[in-house]
């Protein structure tokens, strides 16, 4: 099998968003609300069905910058909150619903889909999460390898910055993000293999496709993959974000880091690169702790608070986000830390309520501003570590 990799000859572009459908009590609707909206949005490009009725991608054009990133995901979010609202219908961004369950919900009408469900079963069924997946594209399909390989060492990084995922179905996980140890039970979902080269990844996927274990290269879900046909490599770790200001943060690191990564590789300087086993751990640390994680920084066991790191990540690329034009959203990495991903501002809401439809308010409020809700008058700032909800007979705290 010949993969041909489509070169970008510049590092353009492209968000996709999956964003929920919720009703007026704050649940996720249980109706076939996708295929409603979406006849009446008709041939507006950058619209389409995903797994559940509950859920709409939103989907960019080959952007330029990030600044025409948000731009254009703030018009197309414009125009779905509207059309929404001609249903009762209200849209968020969060990697899970607060208290919706995936048993409830309505398969959508495509096809590829239901076969997904048919391979998979359980594991798609209860594939109640959503997520933002950021395209920055590269000249070869080497570069994309070299470079993804090197990525993988960031991922606690961009999970941590897009944590919002504590609850799910009506119970604090305990977690930051459980969206991504749910999502890891899909047989090709979950951390890359760390590929020799470009050729290696194209036995991989003639070895898949081979035994009928995938289709395509669209059947690969991992954090981080090469995306052929776009030319361009995919992050595809972070959680759902829920305001425009974080989400042009979180593309600017990509952008930049991708962009710093391969001026690395094309210079044949020393790529950055851990262990398997450090990467996992680190994502689970990312996952269970947030911001708050303290990472392993070598393959000693030595750690360092990912706060730090990311920190010291954003200093490092500045240049390059000077020279792309996205200095600005690159900053607002910090305001991220400061305030606290969205994670913490669910978890800040439901203990002052008690209500998780107060939550999704909330996350309703943050979609149509594009900024996150201020700090609130109270000690509830910053890392809020959860324990989660207990079970009867419980102990250790």
């Amino acid at each position: 099998m010949d993969i041909a990799f489509n070169r970008s000859e510049r590092p353009t572009l492209g968000v996709e968003i999956e964003v929920q459908v919720v009703d007026e009590t704050g649940a996720l609707v249980t109706d076939t609300a996708a295929t409603k909206i979406l006849a009446e949005l008709g041939p507006e490009p950058g619209f389409k069905h995903e797994l559940l009725e509950c859920t709409i991608e939103v989907i960019t054009d080959v952007c330029p910058t990030v600044s025409a990133i948000r731009r254009e995901l703030r018009e197309k979010l414009d125009l779905l909150i509207k059309v929404a609202s001609n249903h009762n219908y209200r849209i968020i961004c969060s990697g899970t619903h607060p208290f919706s369950a995936w048993a409830d919900q309505t398969v959508s009408p495509d096809p590829r889909y239901h076969r997904l469900i048919e391979d998979c079963q359980w594991t798609a069924r209860r594939l109640l999460i959503f997520g933002v997946h950021t395209h920055v594209g590269l000249k070869t399909g080497e570069e994309a390898i070299a470079v993804g390989n090197s990525l993988a060492t960031f991922i606690p990084h961009f999970l941590a910055l897009s944590t919002s995922s504590p609850f799910w179905q009506g119970r604090d996980s305990g977690l930051a993000s459980i969206r991504s140890k749910v999502f890891e039970s899909l047989p090709t979902a979950g951390l890359p293999y760390s590929m020799a080269n470009w050729g290696q990844f194209q036995r991989f996927m003639r070895t898949l496709i081979g035994a009928g274990s995938i289709r395509s290269i669209r059947e690969v879900w991992w954090d981080i993959r090469p995306h052929p046909g776009f030319g361009t490599l995919e992050l595809r770790i972070c959680d759902g974000i829920p305001t425009l200001d974080e989400l042009c943060s979180v593309v600017a690191l990509s952008q930049c880091l991708v962009v710093w990564l391969a001026d690395r590789y094309n210079a044949g300087l020393d790529m950055f690169e851990h262990q398997a086993w450090t990467i996992r751990d680190n994502k689970w640390r990312a996952a269970r702790y947030g911001l708050d994680a303290e990472i392993i920084r070598d393959e000693e066991g030595n750690v360092m608070a990912l706060r730090r790191s990311i920190g010291d990540l954003v200093e490092r690329l500045t240049p390059t986000a000077e020279r792309l034009g996205c200095l600005e959203e690159l900053k607002g990495i910090h305001t991220i830390m400061d305030r606290g991903t969205s994670a913490t501002r669910q978890r800040e809401v439901y203990q002052q309520t008690g209500d998780l439809s107060k939550v999704v308010d909330l996350l309703v409020e943050e979609m149509k501003t594009g900024s996150p809700s201020p700090l609130p008058d109270s000690d509830l700032i910053g890392g809020l570590v959860s324990h989660g909800s207990p079970l009867p007979g419980e102990t250790g705290r």
